[in-house]
């Protein structure tokens, strides 16, 4: 089938414009994921109503099936999601989170420790984004429920926390994928000054959004610094309202009885740690394991780097949960817990993630109408131009935003806009080539971050069981403050070529916008229309 190409056409951009105003006035996340699918299938086809549904038809078996064989990708993050959904479930039933929460509350006294322990834990789980989200809210979410942090707002630490720092951390997905194509950049620019490890090293201080995007979250956290429409949630939370599973019913339910499950009376602190903790360890394993085995399979020694540059990583979370979920089910099988109750609670956590899932699809495919649509390419030529090589930063972590909010996805940016920055710098002055590179990641990570089709965002929602648009708007106030942070501080790398002076700027910036928020946080709180 022939399709037609708008790589250099505007219109390349209205499938994902359609989907991103339709789910934010309709709130309706799936009908307008399904409305850009069909608008970029009528397009792509010349409004071939038959060509169209063939073209949508083959989009959506290709999520499934992929070169005659299982999608493997695909499939492994919905097992992964299945059996994550299961777990916690298990968790809940065998009595770990009602320990857990209980321990906690004689540790954590206040709604702030709770934050920060949700904060925390993003933090230190960095292996990757998917299993940070889903991981640390499973964990988080009985202690924040119990001190009525609002789901928007635990998903917010979520996200704000899985992503940067999956960015910035070498040892993770994200950094292996992005160190294999800073290299690939190196090497065809003849550069030899570092490796791609040193490079990726130098790039994490300049990387302006993630750095700052973290320290918000501890800021927000720390100071309850509650603007736009997060302080409406706040507000509901505090009230006791806001802790459904997602939905738009907004009753005030405990999570336990939204999932019709009755929790075991003799649960341990135990019965909720250890299944997590085989979670993590098991899933980092099998990240060194699977590369291992690509690594062997080229003849290539072991290293550790090499490994998470060659991992398989829905595999690896896949084998993970699954350890996990074994970890789970010991507690729920000590306490004899007959069998018909937990046959029911694996399909009641199994069915938990059945709407992230339908969200993840409808995600991919229009990830796919995208990638045909050639919205990449045609955003990255918008950069091309009589510029000031010293504007180029800022100009290329804004480009980066906008391509990662419209596709949804940081990790195709950094594809796309990545070897046009390492081009740029080597066109104009390779001296700017770690700023260039580390503006397109800033970018990356601040589009990815306001995007409601992001594969990150919608699993932060799933992860806090939040309501996706509610998410997406109460996440938005903060990034757009990092963001000027961050241009701020790209500005001046670019006219300086200092990291020192250029960290400065922006840490002086961002501490000029976490007053305002704050000033303004309190001037709505003490608002009659708040009180």
């Amino acid at each position: 089938m022939n399709i037609v190409d708008f790589s250099n056409s505007s219109i390349s951009l209205l499938p994902p414009l359609v989907a991103l105003g339709l789910a934010i006035l309709t709130r309706r996340v799936l009908l307008s994921l399904g409305m850009g699918v069909a608008l970029g299938a009528l397009l792509l086809t010349d409004f071939s109503f038959t060509h169209s549904a063939s073209y949508i038809g083959t989009t959506v078996a290709s999520l499934f099936i992929d070169d005659g064989a299982i999608n493997s990708w695909n499939m492994s993050i919905v097992a992964f999601l299945i059996l994550l959904g299961m777990t916690t479930a298990l968790l809940t039933l065998s009595g770990g989170t009602r320990a857990f929460a209980e321990w906690a509350q004689t540790r954590i006294k206040t709604k702030r420790g709770s934050k920060l322990l949700a904060a925390f834990l993003g933090v230190f789980i960095f292996v990757d984004d998917y299993f940070n989200s889903l991981a640390v809210g499973a964990i988080a979410r009985p202690v924040t429920d119990r001190y009525y942090v609002s789901r928007a707002k635990l998903a917010y630490i979520l996200d704000s926390t899985a992503a940067p720092m999956c960015v910035l951390m070498p040892a993770s997905s994200w950094g292996a994928y992005i160190i294999t194509i800073v290299g690939g950049i190196l090497v065809s620019h003849g550069v030899t000054e570092y490796s791609a490890l040193s490079a990726f090293m130098q790039l994490a201080p300049m990387n302006f959004y993630a750095v700052f995007a973290l320290l918000m979250v501890f800021v927000v956290s720390w100071f309850q610094i509650d603007v736009g429409p997060m302080l409406k949630h706040e507000l509901e939370a505090s009230r006791g309202h806001g802790f459904d599973d997602g939905d738009d019913d907004n009753k005030a339910r405990d999570l336990n009885d939204e999932l019709e499950i009755e929790e075991s009376e003799n649960g341990r602190v135990a019965d909720l740690v250890m299944p997590i903790i085989a979670l993590i360890i098991s899933t980092f394993f099998f990240l060194i394991f699977t590369g291992y085995q690509a690594l062997a399979a080229d003849g290539i020694a072991f290293n550790l780097l090499g490994a998470f540059e060659n991992t398989d990583v829905g595999l690896s979370l896949c084998y993970g949960g699954l350890i996990g979920f074994i970890a789970a089910l010991i507690p729920v099988i000590r306490q004899r817990i007959p069998v018909p109750d937990v046959a029911h609670t694996l399909w009641i956590g199994a069915k938990s993630m059945f709407g992230a899932i339908l969200i993840l699809l409808f995600a991919w495919s229009i990830g796919s109408v995208i990638g045909d649509m050639e919205t990449g390419k045609y955003l990255s030529t918008l950069v091309q131009g009589n510029v000031n090589p010293m504007l180029l930063p800022v100009i290329l972590f804004a480009l980066a935003g906008v391509m990662a909010f419209s596709t949804g996805t940081s990790w195709g940016t950094f594809g796309i806009m990545l070897p046009i920055a390492g081009d740029l710098a080597g066109a104009t002055d390779i001296a700017l080539m770690l700023p260039m590179l580390a503006a397109v990641l800033a970018g990356s990570v601040f589009g990815d971050h306001c995007s409601p089709i992001s594969d990150t965002t919608i699993l932060s929602s799933t992860g806090a069981r939040c309501h996706h648009i509610d998410h997406v708007s109460t996440q938005l106030p903060y990034a757009l403050a990092v963001a000027l942070v961050s241009a701020i501080g790209f500005v001046v790398l670019g006219f300086t070529d200092s990291l020192a002076v250029s960290f400065l700027a922006a840490t002086l910036a961002f501490i000029i916008v976490c007053t305002f928020l704050g000033w303004l946080s309190r001037r709505r709180l003490s608002s009659p229309v708040n009180v």
